[in-house]
């Protein structure tokens, strides 16, 4: 059971993964199709400003949610690497529950404004604008599971000491700590 979920989990964040490609491509070609039209023949596809400003926020959010899976982040971890395990669990709990705080404000916030999205219409393309910011929803709901998995794994003792510190280090970072550690010596 635990492996059915797991397959299913991959091959919806690389659904993810294949949506935010599909949104740049859509950009890159509205953009410079726009912009071939205007030069070589005064004119343009009005459609094509509004979405590809709408694919950019989906594009935004979704890569959000596949990069928080990847622990791909931005973080600082110069004190919680320095402290004990317990400290560091106390600090990976503290933050993993202010994001899904932060998750449930967000997800609460797209819900207040629901109504008020379903009524307003894009100006050009005419599609309701829930279609735009209802994004809202299904990144709060996927990063909060990320929270809560997390959560879970480490009050009940299932996380390693290695992922107690959730930054994922830049490529030649460890290299460089290394050679600076070899100079202080």
């Amino acid at each position: 059971m635990q492996k059915t979920i797991d397959v299913s989990i991959h091959w919806f964040f690389k659904l993810m993964e294949l949506l935010v490609v599909l949104c740049m491509v859509a950009m890159v070609v509205m953009v410079f199709g726009n912009v071939v039209l205007r030069y070589a023949f005064n004119s343009g596809i009005t459609i094509s400003d509004e979405m590809s400003r709408y694919f950019f926020i989906w594009l935004t959010y979704i890569g959000a949610m596949v990069a928080m899976r990847e622990g791909g982040h931005l973080g600082v971890d110069t004190l919680v690497k320095h402290l004990p395990v317990r400290a560091r669990k106390v600090c990976l709990f503290l933050s993993e529950a202010l994001m899904l705080f932060c998750n449930v404000l967000f997800f609460m916030g797209t819900f207040e404004m629901h109504e008020l999205q379903v009524s307003n219409v894009s100006p050009v393309v005419g599609i309701s604008m829930i279609w735009i910011y209802g994004i809202g929803y299904v990144v709060s709901v996927v990063m909060g599971i990320i929270n809560l998995n997390v959560l879970y794994r480490l009050v009940t003792g299932r996380i390693s000491e290695d992922e107690l510190v959730q930054v994922v280090e830049a490529e030649g970072l460890a290299d460089a700590e290394k050679q600076l550690q070899g100079i202080k010596a």
